[in-house]
């Protein structure tokens, strides 16, 4: 076992596409962070294997800030603060409306415990690939753009060193243990400034032309255990 890095952030995502939350601790579950992408609105006219209404069709979702209350209880509630500094509670009528309205799509919400992940319930980014990133396509530093639950700072301090762990075993804090799965292939949100979705086609070019699309990894999660921001990762021999 080696150290691997240490954690600099660790974010949620309470309603897939929109602004998550930035947490000092929180608990690594079989399900992953708890109150992470557990709400999620979907298209119903769609017979696509990706049915999420998303920031694809309406980049405006990134400025919708959410805010999870009561997060030790099986039920918890979801506010979103809109662009407008409008606080309603995520199972508004209005704010589906206005989605609607904007898009022009039939949506509904969806509420899943499992969580609406893409592929993994962890995503994980190092600092090193997101700075390299910023270089190689001359924008801002801002490990947010890619939305991952774990930013590390890696100790080797060489990007994308994460790609390498794909099939390895990740110990995170004292107890939780995570399986990296796969690589984090990226599509074009990663384009939006998460402060105010302007576009950066750079990023995305940059991605793909240089680093086969790939930026962070999947991750599932094997034992369960409490971590927190300056938790040192060790990475499993």
């Amino acid at each position: 076992m080696r150290t691997a890095g240490v954690i600099r952030q660790l974010r949620r995502y309470p309603v897939k596409s929109m602004r998550g939350e930035s947490l000092p601790a929180t608990t690594l579950t079989l399900q992953g962070i708890p109150a992470d992408r557990r709400f999620a609105f979907v298209q119903n006219n769609s017979c696509n294997s990706f049915p999420w209404f998303t920031a694809r069709e309406l980049p405006e979702l990134l400025c919708y800030s959410t805010h999870v209350e009561n997060t030790d209880l099986k039920e918890f509630e979801v506010l979103v603060t809109t662009p407008d500094g409008e606080t309603v509670p995520i199972h508004s009528e209005k704010l589906r409306q206005a989605f609607e309205s904007r898009s022009g799509k039939n949506l509904y919400l969806l509420q899943n415990y499992r969580g609406s992940f893409d592929v993994a319930p962890i995503s994980l980014i190092s600092c090193q690939t997101v700075l390299q990133i910023a270089k190689e396509s001359d924008t801002e530093d801002d490990p947010v753009r890619f939305r991952s639950n774990i930013l590390l700072d890696l100790e080797s301090d060489e990007p994308f060193e994460e790609l390498k762990w794909v099939g390895r075993t990740l110990r995170v804090g004292d107890t939780a243990r995570i399986a990296i799965t796969q690589a984090d292939k990226r599509c074009m949100i990663i384009t939006l400034d998460p402060t105010n979705a302007a576009p950066s086609p750079a990023v995305l070019r940059t991605v793909t032309q240089l680093h086969n699309q790939c930026a962070g990894v999947y991750a599932t999660v094997l034992t369960p255990g409490d971590v927190q921001v300056g938790d040192i990762v060790f990475l499993d021999d």
